[in-house]
């Protein structure tokens, strides 16, 4: 495989047994950008498999459709790109409007190989969505991203997509406005599966671990060579959990069952609105009360979800027909009781839920109503982080809802509203899967991460089927082997009646297939030496997996033995820490 180098970040080279030949790769670059740039960045891996895609050979290797005019032409700078004329709004045979296409490019696939996609976009006037699309060497048709593009300045998508056929594929770019869309700075670059998931396996072990040096000193504070170091991890330090429901507080075996595995919970229903009022000024917190003080008691940590759920069909019935002042009242009522109630004892809440693809609140309140929302619930609770909740953002790069410039964008409008720069926000994707386009989640974790928040995956479940299982499995170790993903929760609560998607015990509380994948991996993420011996300077090196830790010191020489907590985190490694035994 040739090696290709980036222009603008110099790729590191790994080397992999990949078919039984050492061959090298070149390493996945998490660039992004959120910004709308005067002129484009360089395009990552210089193109990869595209070729010409900076456009600085005119129009070599790229082509229009339906005989549409394209040319080259550069900004003041001197930046070259793709621009077509016409492209927008044309009508088909039958009548209807077809896409704005932009130039294509046909490319060689190599079958079992995750593509990583990247371009620069710009649209001839306004704003609009565009897609990337690749059509695979099999004939499917593939949504490989999308951005909102603007008149301008430039915008890059990033995401990508699988091909599980060699052979011709083509690369282009659509939007259902009548626009011209102009493109710069292409990148297609692949990556079998084994090198994604060693990269995967490599970020995850340099986000989620640290070594630390330890060094055994007696009374004398003389190192201790041959000193005996056991190590106990009390707590994993990566957030991983599960939605917890009202069950739990009658059934013993599914409380042992959750609270041996899972660090963090989230109410499936139990503090939302329409369970903490279903009757107007009758409120009933029995139920989430008695939830948090279980997980309390087994050390699980609480998001609050939620405070307000943006979808119309979730009011309750006696919020929908509401006047604007009864609305506002009823919706202050709700605010202070459930914020005040839990202040302090959440550590997030989902503030106003999926916002991007629903707008009761803003329908009825302003454009602006999340922005207010966020700012009430600040005020009243100092602590927990604000996340923005939203589905698709992973899952479905054709939901043109829920793209990662959209996110930004709502985002962006609720941390500018007066008074609200001082508010901890946070990144929420619910993660809802059917067949994961992983490429495509990398890239728009990447792009995401531009916002510099605390981001979780909040809701992550899998649809049943054959693949199920193989599929969690990629979800979950693609969100912890990022490093800008600081927790999961997974939507797996437990039903007498069966789960909404996906199961992960029976019944009596067996595992089921999906269940061992959870554990297998809690079991793997938690993976660490449990003893080892100083050297004869009572040195000991340690390679451990974040988290809190008791580390038990003793020696032969010496009665007593010592007991040394500490948390182990990404700032370990940059000291010395020492244990001292007394004689």
């Amino acid at each position: 495989m040739k090696v290709l180098m980036a222009k603008l970040v110099l790729p590191l080279l790994f080397t992999v047994l990949f078919q039984g030949c050492m061959v090298k790769s070149v390493e996945y670059d998490h660039t992004a950008s959120i910004e709308c740039l005067p002129d484009p960045m360089k395009p990552l891996y210089s193109g990869g498999v595209i070729q010409n895609g900076e456009f600085n050979s005119g129009l070599m290797g790229w082509s229009t459709y339906r005989n549409i005019e394209a040319r080259v032409s550069s900004s003041p700078s001197g930046n070259k790109f793709a621009v077509v004329h016409g492209a927008g709004g044309s009508l088909s045979s039958s009548g209807s409007v077809m896409p704005s296409h932009s130039v294509y490019q046909r490319v060689q696939m190599q079958s079992d190989s995750h593509y990583s996609l990247s371009a620069w976009l710009q649209v001839s006037a306004g704003t609009a969505h565009v897609k990337a699309v690749v059509r695979a060497p099999n004939g499917e048709r593939v949504i490989a991203g999308g951005v909102t593009a603007h008149s301008g300045c430039w915008s890059m998508l990033k995401g990508g997509m699988t091909a599980y056929h060699s052979g011709p594929g083509e690369i282009f770019f659509e939007s259902d406005a009548p626009v011209d869309i102009w493109v710069d700075s292409v990148s297609l670059q692949p990556f079998t599966f084994d090198e994604w998931d060693a990269h995967a396996r490599r970020s995850a072990d340099k986000a989620r671990r640290s070594t630390v040096k330890l060094i055994a000193k007696g009374a004398d504070g003389k190192p201790v060579a041959n000193a005996s170091v056991l190590i106990e991890l009390l707590r994993a330090g990566f957030p991983f959990g599960n939605t917890m429901t009202a069950e739990i507080l009658k059934l013993p075996a599914y409380e042992k069952w959750f609270t041996s595995r899972f660090t963090v919970a989230t109410f499936e229903n139990e503090m939302k609105w329409y369970s903490t009022e279903w009757t107007q000024n009758h409120e009933d917190y029995v139920i989430p009360d008695n939830m948090l003080k279980l997980a309390q008691k087994a050390g699980i940590r609480v998001r609050g979800h939620n405070v307000f759920w943006d979808d119309q069909n979730s009011q309750i019935r006696w919020v929908r027909p509401m006047n604007l002042d009864q609305l506002k009242a009823a919706m202050q009522k709700r605010l202070k009781s459930v914020v005040t109630r839990y202040a302090g004892k959440v550590i997030h809440w989902d503030v106003v839920n999926e916002n991007l693809h629903f707008n009761f609140f803003e329908t009825k309140l302003g454009p602006s109503a999340s922005a207010q929302i966020y700012q009430q619930v600040g005020q009243i609770d100092h602590t927990a982080i604000l996340f923005m909740n939203e589905f698709n953002v992973l899952e479905q790069p054709g939901d043109p809802n829920a793209v990662p410039s959209k996110y930004v964008a709502k985002m962006t409008q609720i941390r500018s509203y007066p008074g609200n720069g001082g508010l901890k926000l946070g990144v929420g994707l619910e993660s809802h899967f059917s067949t994961p386009n992983i490429p495509y989640m990398r890239g728009a974790l990447d792009t995401l991460a531009k916002l510099k928040l605390p981001m979780w995956m909040t809701e992550v479940d899998v649809v049943k089927g054959p693949n199920q299982v193989k599929f969690l499995e990629q979800v979950l170790r693609e969100g912890y082997g990022h490093p800008n993903v600081d927790g999961m929760v997974m939507w797996a609560a437990w039903h007498a009646k069966g789960c909404y998607v996906m199961c992960l015990t029976d019944n009596n509380f067996k595992n089921l297939p999906v269940g061992d994948l959870v554990d297998k991996l809690i079991a793997e993420w938690k993976t660490h030496k449990k003893a080892a011996t100083t050297d004869e300077n009572g040195v000991v090196e340690l390679d451990l997996p974040h988290g809190d830790y008791n580390f038990t010191v003793s020696h032969p020489s010496l009665k007593a033995t010592a007991v040394h907590t500490m948390t182990v985190d990404a700032t370990s490694s940059a000291s010395d820490h020492t244990i001292n035994i007394k004689a």
